[in-house]
């Protein structure tokens, strides 16, 4: 039988895993926005399997305390970890969840975490009721956050076929003038990863457009 879930697992498995040197490295990785541990990916990834063979899963109503408890900590491996949390209850996601995870983009902001969060759990959601998501990210579109906006501009990358393309030129217009590499990187991918699907439409979408250069050229990386 598997134990009551704490995230004491976690942290003493992240511990006795300590590489100071690596953690240095990780660290300059990620601009010194962050402090690591010097767990890698791989070691990383085989601890929290092991957490989740141990412990059983938080009940669904606690999930995002338990998330929070591990955002609170300082090490970013402790964020994955909570993604990876997350990743593992994602069926368990409803539409009452958008606070939430707005809470979760917001605090500790990097792209590291908002490439997880956006397409994963939020488009999983937008899923769920399309008119609804779509009033929920023309919000987030306008928000003041940066990368609350981006989040928007990334729910629908893993879509293809399901892709709303109105919402997705429409929020997209919304931040052609933007000065922010990482929402012109967005804009780039989120047309790059449709154009798999229809490249028709992005290259004229992109011809159309005056994006920044940046984000033009993303787009057309494998249309020629």
């Amino acid at each position: 039988m598997k134990k009551e879930w704490t995230i004491a697992g976690i942290v003493e498995k992240f511990e006795a895993n300590r590489d100071e040197v690596q953690a240095e490295q990780m660290a300059a990785y990620m601009k010194g926005h962050f402090t690591f541990i010097g767990i890698r990916s791989p070691l990383r990834k085989t601890l929290i399997r092991e957490q989740f063979l141990t412990f059983a899963l938080p009940k669904p109503e606690q999930l995002f305390k338990e998330v929070a408890k591990l955002y609170t900590l300082p090490e970013r491996e402790y964020q994955y970890a909570a993604i990876a949390l997350i990743e593992k209850m994602k069926k368990q996601l409803t539409v009452e969840d958008y606070d939430q995870l707005l809470q979760l983009i917001e605090a500790k902001s990097w792209w590291d975490t908002i490439d997880a969060i956006a397409p994963h759990f939020v488009g999983h959601i937008v899923k769920q009721d399309r008119p609804y998501g779509e009033k929920v990210m023309l919000e987030w579109s306008q928000s003041n956050n940066m990368w609350t906006n981006r989040s928007a501009i990334l729910h629908q990358l893993k879509f293809k076929k399901e892709t709303d393309v109105d919402l997705l030129f429409r929020i997209i217009q919304q931040h052609v003038d933007s000065k922010e590499f990482f929402i012109q990187k967005a804009i780039g991918w989120a047309l790059r990863e449709y154009a798999k699907t229809d490249a028709a439409i992005v290259k004229q979408f992109v011809e159309d457009t005056p994006l920044k250069p940046l984000s033009r050229r993303e787009a057309l990386k494998h249309i020629g």
